[in-house]
């Protein structure tokens, strides 16, 4: 069996300059600072990322830079994958095993919200197939109220036991905590990441492999705490931890996620920078920063 993934994963902002393109600068330090904070490993380009807003380019260029400037390890990073097309997908995938990534957090196909169990089996078997790599790892993304359509438990199950080396993860960034434990009871082979810490402590105590989380941007040495105490089954110290790291991660949705992250880090670095986001998305709120910023522990 693959090694399990566990841990406290950043999935990290992707700052941009003024005109729109990555502020690699801020990208690198803000990466290290993750890493050195306690995160156990980077998710460039998931949806905190405004992954769907850069271009296939740039985000392997960018998986290149961070390893080649030292900002993070390839075993360190696991990055999104997940594109409509089945081409794009397998290009990036193939990619990141190629830079020696611990794997790879792959979207279903999106658009095609009809699509079957049966048909996301065929996508995701055909990109596994394709690929033929033993040093593939992937995690299922489920978060159907962004892609339409969703990662059920028993498909989750079905490709683990198809695929038990390759398909060894899934984030869970639907909110709903009944699916996080459906998926943890239907396929015990795979680390099941739900997509907030706020169930961090539920999801571990079954099974479950630590939280992928935006958050984590903003509150990572609390989380990987908090994560630390329930690995070690010190139930009762991470329950005390988890109001305070609530109050911000709530304060943190309020706000918009990405663009309260965003002001936050715009108020902590002093760089208006950090206010950018990518069209369709609305530049940050530079007044918001100093209210999150009372929220941290």
């Amino acid at each position: 069996m693959a090694d399990r993934i566990r841990g406290v994963i950043t999935p990290i902002l992707t700052p941009y300059n003024d005109d729109q393109t990555i502020a690699t600068d801020l990208y690198l330090d803000h990466a290290s600072a993750c890493l050195a904070a306690g995160a156990h490993y980077l998710s460039p380009f998931g949806t905190t990322s405004e992954a769907l807003s850069n271009a296939p380019r740039e985000r392997m260029e960018m998986l290149e830079l961070l390893i080649s400037s030292g900002a993070a390890r390839a075993d360190q990073l696991m990055p999104g994958t997940g594109l409509n097309s089945l081409e794009e997908t397998l290009t990036l995938s193939r990619h990141a095993v190629e830079l020696g990534c611990a794997g790879v957090m792959t979207l279903p196909p999106f658009f095609y919200v009809t699509a079957s169990d049966e048909g996301l089996y065929r996508y995701f078997s055909q990109l596994i197939e394709r690929l033929a790599s033993d040093a593939l790892r992937i995690c299922l993304y489920h978060i159907p109220q962004n892609t339409g359509i969703g990662i059920s438990p028993a498909l989750a199950a079905r490709l683990n036991q198809a695929f038990p080396e390759v398909v060894v993860a899934y984030k869970d960034s639907s909110g709903d905590w009944e699916n996080t434990k459906a998926v943890i009871e239907a396929a015990p082979g795979i680390s099941v990441f739900p997509g907030s810490e706020s169930f961090l402590i539920d999801a571990m105590k079954i099974g479950g492999g630590g939280c992928i989380s935006a958050s984590c941007n903003s509150n990572v040495a609390a989380i990987r705490a908090m994560f630390d105490h329930a690995a070690a089954s010190a139930w009762e110290a991470a329950a005390d931890m988890l109001p305070a790291i609530n109050r911000h991660r709530q304060a943190i949705q309020r706000g918009g996620l990405i663009p309260a992250l965003k002001s936050l880090k715009a108020h902590q670095s002093g760089d208006a920078r950090w206010l950018n986001l990518r069209a369709p998305l609305e530049n940050a709120d530079a007044g918001l920063g100093p209210e999150l910023a009372r929220t941290l522990i």
